[in-house]
């Protein structure tokens, strides 16, 4: 069985109810949007530097930790990953540049 982006999304949805002592994802949500936003931005830092440095195996790794964060972001802040997922097929009806374009039209 492979394990999905959904899969991880329903277990951090299903962590807001453990206790924080024992659960790392509680513990984010107790801390709040803050925070989250905070762990997301350093590891996707992280994510950058590993790639720069060509080093993919610390890629995979802290590629991982960014999933994982922004899912956790997404759940703390109510958007379910089903509603990226629709955009980026909404994106993707389009050149990546035709779309860029629109959306710099509609700032």
């Amino acid at each position: 069985m492979t394990f999905t982006l959904d899969d991880l999304a329903a277990l951090i949805k299903s962590r807001r109810a453990d206790d924080a002592s024992t659960s790392y994802t509680k513990s984010l949500f107790d801390a709040g949007v803050p925070r989250i936003s905070k762990k997301f931005g350093e590891e996707a830092f992280e994510a950058v530097i590993a790639a720069m440095e060509g080093d993919n195996k610390s890629l995979t790794s802290e590629a991982a930790d960014v999933l994982y964060h922004l899912l956790v972001l997404l759940e703390a802040r109510d958007v379910a990953l089903s509603e990226v997922l629709a955009e980026l097929g909404r994106r993707t009806a389009q050149s990546g540049l035709a779309e860029k374009a629109s959306r710099g039209a509609a700032q």
